[in-house]
Parts: structure tokens; C-alpha cells; sequence
């Protein structure tokens, strides 16, 4: 089990003084934590792409660099490219890049975003959401597993016999499919061969199984071993010393980034006892103490069979040492729980 953090390095309002912290900042503190969870030994950092003023990560690429040379064993990674808005050269580049100056821990995670902010911002039509995504992932691996590519597609100029540079350490570099849930995206995945990221922000996380199911399902058709593909987990949660304080410092600001986002989308205001639920067995929330949190990986990962598990961190805007004391808990107290449980499973 691969047990690691994400971030979409937010700058929402703070909770209690409403006010918004620079990105500059909170750029800043996001390398501190990616460099801590190196030092607690965690697997792997992820960081989100955004085109807002609620966001500091639109170039997530750049914020892993800034990481890599402070950091020894951590993997590297997107959460997720909206590969939709870009262009697959460049993202290819970016990361091949990454992959140097780390040598060998990048990687990518593509997906389509839940939201759509790098739609207008790049040119790009929403109708094309589906074609967009399907034609830049079909040049993208094209990219990653020949040197030299000839291409013809919808939505890029043509080039024939291009070598695309640098070649990254890593051969090849992995490249995982991100999804909210969609059926299609699983299917997607499946028959590429490609890894898979669940993000289960909201709901019963098990009603995600019959998804996981489709994925295998269509991996097995297009001739790939099941058992070799993997399925990431992505949630929201937090690590304190007890349930109760884990509780009462995540609900504020989680609270305040979901009335914030959620007044954009038509959502109901969100409750406490909503909170409180989603905390539960099963629940979509990680928030407790280790033992808490590391009991729920664990079962999650029994029911959904994944082998990766991202707690995304922080939600909304945080104090910057809880943010920092909830990491050293993840790698130092919840990780070894968690891998010590499932060797004595075996």
C-alpha cells in the first residue's frame, strides 16, 4: 500500500478572518510540506491543477521541481493534468523534466478537472470535452512510448517524424487516468492498460465498487492482466491527535470551502451533522486520529481494492503547523499502522 497526500494549494477565504492568504505563500508552504512528507516517509505527493484565484497551482509541474532536489524517495505527481486544455507536447516535456531532476520519481495523473476554468482561459470549446480528452491522451502515450512521432488529430497541428525531448528516466514514464466516478472514464482506463485514480469526494465511497468492477472488467477484454493494474484512492480528511480535535479543525474550513464553491454550483449549505456522517465507517471523509484514519484505509481498501491511497490536504484554507503536524502523522503514525496490518494479513 502506497499511502501519500495531494493538495490543491487552496487560498479560499480564511474561516475566521475571511481573509485570502497570497499565492505566493501558500506556494511556499506547499514545498515545506511536500519536503516533510518525504522526511516521514510517505509515498508520494500530488498536486492539482487550477485556473482561479481560489487555486495557487496552475502549474503543478513547476511546484514539483521546486520540491524534487529537497526531497530523496517521495513520487511525484500530478492530481490532476486537465489534459483537455493542454498540449500533450508540453505536458510530456514538463514532466520528462521532472523526472530528471528527480531521477525517476514523476508522475502523471490525466484527467478531464471538475471544474472547467482552463476551458475558456486556453482557447478550447466545452463541446469538445469527450474528443479533446480522448484525442490528447491517445498523443500523449504516443509520446511516451516512441522517441520520434509522426501525428494527425482534430485538435493539434500535424507533425511528422519529430523527436520530442527530453527522454525521461523512467521508461515509461507512468501515466495514470483520474476520474470522479465516470463509467466511461473506468472503461477508458481499462481497456488502455492504465492505472486508475478514484476521487471520492462526497457520498458512500462503496457505492464505488461496481466501477472498479467495470475497469477490471474492460481491462480483461482488451487483453490485459487485471491483477497487474492498479486503483488509487483520492479523499479529504484530516490527522489530529484525537477524533475530536482531528473533527473540530477540519469542519471550519472545510465548511467554508464548501459553502464557497458550493453557492457557484446551486449546493445547500453544508451542515455538521452532514460532517459528522461522512466521518463515519462509511463515509467519503478521513478525519481522526491515526488509529481512526489507518482503520479506514484499511477497510476502504478491502472493500474498493486499491493500493494507493492519496489524503487530500488541506481542504480550504488551514493553519499552516496543523497542516504540517497532520502530514508528520500520516507518515510517521497512520502508514506504518496501515502496512504493518496488511502484512500480518499477508
Amino acid at each position: 500500500m502506497e499511502i501519500g497526500i495531494d493538495s490543491f494549494v487552496e487560498t479560499t477565504p480564511d474561516p475566521k478572518t475571511g481573509r485570502m492568504m497570497s499565492h505566493a505563500q501558500r506556494l511556499r508552504e506547499v514545498v515545506e510540506e511536500i519536503v516533510l512528507a518525504d522526511k516521514v516517509g510517505l509515498d508520494i505527493f500530488g498536486v492539482g491543477e487550477h485556473h482561479r484565484k481560489e487555486f495557487a497551482d496552475s502549474a503543478s509541474p513547476m511546484v514539483l521541481a521546486a520540491a524534487a532536489p529537497m526531497t530523496e524517495n517521495i513520487r511525484l505527481t500530478s492530481s490532476v493534468t486537465v489534459l483537455s486544455a493542454a498540449d500533450p507536447v508540453r505536458v510530456f516535456q514538463q514532466f520528462a523534466t521532472l523526472d530528471g531532476i528527480s531521477n525517476g520519481r514523476a508522475e502523471i495523473i490525466v484527467g478531464r478537472g471538475s471544474l472547467v476554468d482552463a476551458f475558456p482561459l486556453f482557447g478550447y470549446n466545452l463541446d469538445d470535452y469527450e474528443e479533446l480528452f480522448e484525442e490528447k491522451l491517445e498523443l500523449l502515450l504516443q509520446i511516451r512510448d516512441a522517441e520520434r512521432v509522426t501525428w494527425r488529430g482534430g485538435h493539434r497541428p500535424a507533425f511528422a517524424n519529430l523527436g520530442v525531448y527530453p527522454r525521461p528516466v523512467q521508461d515509461p514514464l507512468p501515466v495514470w487516468i483520474g476520474s470522479g466516478g465516470n463509467p466511461e472514464s473506468a472503461i477508458r482506463a481499462g481497456v488502455l492498460g492504465l492505472p486508475l485514480v478514484l476521487a471520492i469526494i462526497g457520498g458512500n465511497p462503496l457505492k464505488f465498487a461496481p466501477v472498479v468492477q467495470l475497469y477490471k472488467n474492460a481491462a480483461a477484454r482488451a487483453g490485459h492482466d487485471p491483477s497487474k493494474l492498479r486503483v488509487a484512492l483520492h479523499s479529504l480528511g484530516f490527522v489530529a491527535e484525537s477524533d475530536s480535535l482531528a473533527a473540530d479543525r477540519f469542519y471550519p474550513p472545510t465548511k467554508a470551502s464548501m459553502d464557497y464553491f458550493g453557492g457557484e454550483r446551486g449546493w445547500g449549505t453544508y451542515s455538521r451533522a452532514y460532517f459528522d456522517a461522512s466521518c463515519g465507517p462509511e463515509g467519503h471523509l478521513y478525519v481522526g486520529d491515526p488509529q481512526t484514519v489507518a482503520d479506514k484505509i484499511l477497510f476502504m481498501s478491502e472493500q474498493l481494492g486499491f493500493s494507493r491511497f492519496f489524503l487530500h490536504l488541506p481542504t480550504g484554507t488551514m493553519p499552516h503547523d496543523q497542516v504540517m503536524n497532520a502530514i508528520r502523522l500520516m507518515g510517521t503514525e497512520v502508514a506504518p499502522r496501515v502496512r504493518e496490518q496488511l502484512v500480518r494479513k499477508g
